[in-house]
């Protein structure tokens, strides 16, 4: 059976368990595919690339409410409304 693996550096689940920064290092801010038995079981993502993509999810789950809004009634109101 073949798999898609989903990032350019792969490692063992082995590999990992013997230096986890240096398998986390290994792939340079980017995601590394977890291989048990030569099958992906999970992707290492650094912190900084798991924020980015959390960020990334929020902005279109923002533009889809914009967008939905899109073409509503503007209702005009001033700060002391507030």
């Amino acid at each position: 059976m073949t798999n898609m693996i989903l990032s350019d550096m792969s490692a063992s689940v082995t590999e990992l368990k013997k230096n986890p920064m240096l398998t986390v290092a290994a792939g340079e801010g980017l995601p590394v595919a977890i291989l048990n038995r030569n099958e992906p079981v999970f992707y290492c993502v650094p912190a900084k690339a798991y924020e980015e993509l959390m960020d990334y999810l929020e902005d279109l789950e923002l533009n889809a409410i914009a967008d939905s809004r899109k073409g509503q009634a503007t209702i005009r109101v001033t700060l002391d409304d507030l």
